[in-house]
C-alpha cells in the first residue's frame, strides 16, 4: 500500500470510526511468502502466478478493494445453505423432539431469524475493517483472546466439514447400495471441496455465485415428490409433548436451528473483506440476512415436512439410511432420473463445505504470527485431511454428531457475537471511549486491547452455557428447572446474556487502566 496521510473515516450507519495511519509501502503477500520460503520460493511464485491466492489473514488495504462481489453477500450464502446438509437439521425436530410440523416450522422461522440477524451484523464488519473475522476479535478480546476464538472456530469449521462429508458420502453410497463404499463417497466430497479452497477467494466466490441454481431446482422437486407421497400435519401429534415438556422441546430444537445459522458468524467477514470500506452496511446486512434466512428455513422446513410422511416404506428408509436413505426413497418414483438427482444432491454439500475448509485454514493462520507465516493453502490442505479422516471414523454416527455438535456450537457463537457487538456499538462508536478502530494495529499485541475483559466475559458466557445446556450427557441446573424430564436447552440464551452483562463493565475498567 502506498504511503498515505492520516485519515479518519466515519461509518454513518453503524457509528464506528476507523483510523488509518500513515504507512510505508507494503510488501504484497505473494512477495513476502516467496522471499521467506528460500529454495521453494520460485515454485510458490509460479503457484501464485497461476491464480492461487497468497493473501491470508493480512488486512486488505483500501486501494486493493473491489466491488464485483457485492451481490455474493446474498448469493454465496444462498448456495452454501441450499444444500443437502441443511435438510437433516429440519428432521431433528421430529426425530429427537417429536414436534408436529407446525411447531417445527414456527421454531425454524423464529430462531433462524434470530441467528440471521446476529450473523448478518458480523458480516458488516468485513468491508468496514478489511479484516477476516477471527482477526476482528482481537479488537475486543486482545491477541490471546483472538487466539482462543480461532481455536474454537477451527473446531467449529472442522465439525461442520465432518457432518458435510458424512452426509454427502451417505447419499452417494445409497444410490446403488453395495456399489460405492461410504468411505469412498466421503473422500470424493472432501477432494471436491478442497480444490476451490486451495485456489482461493475468487474461485470460491465464482463457484458459490452459481451453485445454488441447480440444487434449488432439486429442492423444489423434493417438495413436490414429498407432497405426492403425503405430508401429514398430524403425524407427530400423538407423540408430541405438552406443557413444560413441549416448551423444552421447542427451546432445545431452537438452539440447534440458531446454531445452524450462527455457525457462519465466525466466518461471515471472511468473504466480503475485499469490498470497499464505504460499502453500505445496511445493504451488506440485508443481503447477508436474506441469503441465510430464506434458504435455511426453506430447506430445514423441507426436512421437517419429509419426516411427516407416514408411509412405512419411507419411515423404514429413514431408519435404515438416515436422511440419505429417506431422500433416495422420495426420489425413487423417478427411477434413473431420481438417482441422477440424488448424485447432484450428494455433491451439493461441496458448496456448503467450501467455506468450512477455506475459513478453517484462515483460523489456523489466526492462531499467531508463527502460524501466519505458513501459506494459507497449506493450512487448507491440513484441514481437508483432518475432516476427511474424522468423517471416515464417525461415518456411522451422523445424527448423534449433528445434534450434539450444533447444540454446543450455538453456545460459543452466542457469546462471541455479544462481545463483538458490544465492542462495536459501545466502545468503538463515534464519541465512545475509543472512538473507532486503529486497523493498522491488527497484528501488534502491544497496541491491541489487553483482552482480559473479553476473555473473562467469554468465561462468564461459558458459565451461562453450562448452567443452561441440556445435552444427552449433561443437563445444567437451570435447564432442569426450565423443562421436565430432559430439561430445556437454554445454553445459547444464557451464554449470550452472561457475556453481554459482564463485558461492558469489565471493558470499561480495562480501558481506564490501560487506555486501549
Amino acid at each position: 500500500m502506498s504511503a498515505q496521510t492520516s485519515d479518519l473515516s466515519h461509518d454513518q450507519e453503524k457509528g464506528a470510526i476507523v483510523h488509518e495511519a500513515a504507512l510505508p509501502v507494503e510488501v504484497s503477500p505473494e512477495d513476502a511468502i516467496v522471499r521467506r520460503c528460500g529454495r521453494f520460493g520460485p515454485v510458490l511464485a509460479k503457484l501464485f502466478a497461476s491464480g492461487v491466492e497468497a493473501r491470508g489473514v493480512e488486512r486488505v488495504p483500501e486501494d486493493q478493494r473491489e466491488t464485483k462481489n457485492m451481490w455474493n453477500n446474498l448469493l454465496m450464502w444462498w448456495s452454501v445453505n441450499t444444500v443437502l446438509t441443511t435438510i437433516p437439521i429440519g428432521t431433528l425436530g421430529q426425530a429427537f423432539y417429536t414436534l408436529t410440523l407446525p411447531h417445527a416450522i414456527a421454531t425454524i422461522l423464529c430462531f433462524g431469524a434470530l441467528g440471521g440477524i446476529a450473523t448478518a451484523f458480523i458480516s458488516t464488519l468485513g468491508p468496514k475493517t478489511g479484516l477476516r473475522t477471527m482477526i476482528i476479535t482481537r479488537f475486543s478480546s486482545g491477541y490471546v483472546g483472538g487466539t482462543i476464538y480461532s481455536i474454537l472456530n477451527i473446531l467449529t469449521q472442522l465439525g461442520f466439514s465432518v457432518t458435510a462429508v458424512i452426509l454427502g458420502g451417505q447419499t452417494l453410497a445409497s444410490i446403488n447400495p453395495g456399489t460405492l463404499p461410504l468411505v469412498v463417497g466421503i473422500i470424493i466430497i472432501g477432494v471436491l471441496s478442497v480444490i476451490p479452497c486451495f485456489i482461493g477467494y475468487h474461485l470460491v466466490h465464482y463457484y458459490e455465485r452459481y451453485a445454488w441454481m441447480v440444487i434449488f431446482t432439486i429442492i423444489m422437486f423434493l417438495w413436490g415428490l414429498g407432497g405426492h407421497a403425503g405430508f401429514d400435519l398430524n403425524a407427530q401429534k400423538p407423540l408430541e409433548d405438552t406443557g413444560r415438556s413441549l416448551s423444552a422441546d421447542v427451546l432445545s430444537f431452537g438452539g440447534i436451528v440458531f446454531g445452524s445459522v450462527t455457525g457462519w458468524a465466525p466466518v461471515a467477514a471472511d468473504y466480503n473483506c475485499r469490498l470497499p470500506a464505504d460499502t453500505s452496511s445496511m445493504k451488506v446486512f440485508l443481503l447477508t440476512f436474506f441469503g441465510l434466512w430464506i434458504p435455511i428455513c426453506f430447506v430445514e422446513i423441507l426436512g421437517a415436512a419429509l419426516m411427516t410422511i407416514s408411509d412405512p416404506t419411507y419411515t423404514q428408509a429413514y431408519a435404515d439410511g438416515s436422511t440419505g436413505g429417506l431422500l433416495a426413497q422420495v426420489l425413487s418414483p423417478w427411477g434413473g432420473g431420481g438417482k441422477f438427482l440424488l448424485v447432484l444432491l450428494g455433491l451439493s454439500v461441496v458448496a456448503n463445505n467450501i467455506p468450512n475448509s477455506y475459513s478453517a485454514g484462515l483460523s489456523m493462520q489466526s492462531l499467531g504470527r508463527p502460524f501466519a507465516l505458513v501459506p494459507r493453502f497449506a493450512w487448507t490442505v491440513l484441514a481437508f485431511v483432518i475432516y476427511t479422516v474424522a468423517g471416515v471414523a464417525g461415518r456411522e454416527h451422523f445424527s448423534e454428531i449433528l445434534s450434539n455438535f450444533l447444540s454446543i456450537l450455538s453456545y460459543w457463537t452466542a457469546f462471541f457475537i455479544a462481545i463483538v457487538a458490544e465492542e462495536h456499538f459501545i466502545f468503538r462508536r463515534r464519541g465512545g471511549p475509543l472512538g473507532g478502530y486503529s486497523l493498522d494495529d491488527w497484528d501488534t499485541p502491544g497496541r491491541l486491547p489487553v483482552g482480559i475483559a473479553g476473555i473473562l466475559a467469554g468465561c462468564f458466557g461459558v458459565a451461562g452455557a453450562v448452567v443452561g445446556m441440556s445435552e444427552v450427557w449433561y443437563t445444567g441446573p437451570i435447564a432442569k428447572k426450565a423443562g421436565s424430564e430432559f430439561g430445556a436447552d437454554l445454553g445459547f440464551e444464557l451464554a449470550a446474556g452472561f457475556a453481554a452483562m459482564t463485558y461492558p463493565p469489565l471493558r470499561w475498567v480495562e480501558i481506564r487502566l490501560t487506555g486501549r
